[in-house]
């Protein structure tokens, strides 16, 4: 999963999601036509009755726990090379997704092929990079990497800030429904925001502020890029918090090294800071401090509405020098065609993708990204075989789509959304599959981003089949709603489910669920120790997929529209 993104949804999606976090959608978006929503009128809805009796018995396929574990083994080995986009990793890993659709039966979803194009943009900066800071008299140099990370969205081979003027913007948040603007009465041409990661709701734990603990869209880096942009900064830089930010500075350090891969707009991305970056602690410390500034105190200022903006006595100059490169990268579509209602789609997803090679670390240069995510491939591939398994073909088509770049930005799923293969607006619903339980059974599984979609109801009648039970998002503050592929579709009015495995170890309880948690994220995700090892136990992942199979099977042969 991506610890960052580098889209720009802007405003209207901030709005949008912020709603979707407050209460269930009630309708498709708004931009579906006239006439579907009219032949929808005359559909059953989810919120109509009663959720329908299962159409399939109890002796439908299960996920075979062995076979995930097999192409999890094969993709996140060493010949895969981290499989990172437009990289021989990338030939490898659509090779053999393509094949085992091919070998279930499964039809080309992309008018006779099973590839989307979908084009890229590689920057790579010099990681020789150094930043300067100009702090009253003082000067002060940040080393890349270590103590700063920055890199440039816009196409250019040159991008440079020469003495920018730094100005603390609080959390960089513009919110006219929450009576909300950092930027309030200053004019941010030429200077840099400096900002701090999520959101006041967060900060204070106060429920009546933002959406409370949980973070909303603007606590979302990637939000703070765009309204820097659009406030006309030059340079946006995020201070780095673990625990606001919800991953450690190592997964900014790997995330944000090597070739940054990015969509391009007509523009070449001119639209966009010409700096995006992110400061350590330590490197926000030594600004503040030598500006005899109190940091903890002008943070609390920064969840107090009415704040504004605080010019410091300090600028920032960087110069990157990049390599760019434009490719084509792929999202995988294969499908088992609708029987009955042939213009009506479910939708798999899961993201392909890794962190690939870093040729310039010691020892073990390759992000296998077993778990992250080769684990939700395999369940992809699978689940497409239970499908192949039933006795009947589905009556709506069920369409399984392997998208690139999530780890740069969502970028595969960004593209399918705004180029569908099949319309948004006939898709019933979307799961997305990112990352699987590799622990073994437990006994409750959890919703990310719950209250979003009446699939969460579905999935209630058939956890309770399993003797299970679901449990809320038990980190709604590190704003995993934000940063998986379904978000794309959701933000487009798309029903979207993302499940994640449990904590409540069948053998071992909350405690051991709980310890294996901090161990991954601490010691594994988004380092190449993310490997399949002894240890790995795919029962409860199998589990967990039983679900959405059972779930999207149910509306593949049904008529519903959840919303």
């Amino acid at each position: 999963m991506k610890s960052n993104y580098k889209l720009s949804f802007g405003l209207l999606t901030a709005l949008f999601i912020t709603l979707m976090s407050a209460m269930l959608t009630a309708c498709h978006s708004e931009s579906k036509d006239s006439a579907v929503s009219a032949k929808k009128d005359n559909l059953t809805t989810v919120a109509d009755t009663k959720i329908a009796p299962e159409i399939i018995t109890d002796t439908r396929p299960t996920i075979d726990a062995d076979k995930l574990l097999e192409h999890v083994k094969v993709l996140a080995s060493d010949e895969f090379e981290g499989r990172g986009p437009s990289t021989p990793g990338e030939e490898k890993t659509l090779d053999y997704i393509t094949r085992q659709f091919k070998s279930m039966g499964l039809k080309p979803g992309n008018n006779g092929s099973y590839l989307q194009d979908v084009p890229v943009v590689s920057i790579a900066a010099n990681p020789n990079t150094q930043m300067d800071l100009k702090i009253g008299d003082k000067d002060v140099v940040l080393s890349y990497g270590t103590q700063m990370m920055a890199a440039t969205p816009r196409v250019i081979e040159t991008a440079e800030l020469k003495d920018s003027p730094l100005v603390f913007v609080g959390y960089g948040i513009v919110a006219p429904e929450y009576h909300w603007n950092d930027y309030a009465g200053i004019d941010m041409t030429g200077k840099t925001a400096v900002i701090l990661v999520n959101d006041p709701g967060f900060a204070t734990r106060n429920k009546d502020l933002f959406n409370g603990y949980a973070m909303t869209y603007y606590g979302r880096w990637t939000y703070k890029y765009e309204e820097a942009a659009r406030q006309g900064a030059a340079g946006a830089i995020i201070i780095h918090q673990t625990d606001a930010a919800g991953y450690g500075w190592g997964v900014v350090a790997n995330s944000w090294s090597g070739p940054q891969f990015d969509l391009i707009n007509d523009n070449n991305n001119m639209d966009r800071v010409i700096i995006e970056g992110w400061f350590t602690g330590e490197s926000a410390d030594t600004l503040f401090n030598e500006l005899k500034l109190d940091r903890k105190k002008l943070e609390a200022s920064a969840a107090v509405p009415g704040f504004k903006p605080l010019p410091l006595k300090a600028s920032v100059s960087i110069q990157l020098q990049n390599t760019i490169e434009k490719s084509i990268s792929h999202n995988v579509v294969a499908m088992i065609p609708g029987s009955t209602y042939a213009d009506e789609t479910i939708l798999y997803t899961a993201h392909w993708d890794h962190l690939g090679r870093d040729k310039s670390l010691k020892g073990d240069q390759i992000y296998n990204g077993a778990l992250d995510n080769a684990s939700g491939v395999a369940a992809l591939i699978e689940i497409a075989r239970s499908f192949t398994k039933l006795p009947e073909p589905p009556k709506r088509n069920v369409v399984f789509v392997a998208v690139t770049a999530e780890e740069q930005g969502l970028l595969g799923s960004a593209y399918y959304a705004e180029h569908p293969v099949f319309p948004l607006a006939k898709t019933v619903a979307e799961f997305n599959i990112d990352g699987i339980n590799s622990a073994g059974k437990t006994h409750d599984i959890a919703i990310i981003g719950d209250g979003n979609s009446e699939l969460e109801d579905m999935l209630k009648v058939e956890v309770v089949k399993q003797g299970r039970e679901i449990k809320p998002d038990a980190s709604p503050e590190k704003g995993y709603y934000f940063r998986s592929d379904h978000f794309n579709l959701a933000k487009k009015g798309v029903p979207a489910l993302y499940i994640k495995f449990g904590e409540d170890d069948l053998i071992g309880g909350l405690a051991s669920g709980k310890k294996k948690s901090i161990d991954y994220r601490k010691n594994r995700y988004h380092k190449p120790a993310d490997e399949v090892n002894d240890s790995w136990d795919t029962s409860g992942g199998a589990q967990d997929m039983d679900l959405l199979f059972d779930i999207g099977s149910t509306l593949a042969n049904n008529h519903q529209w959840p919303t």
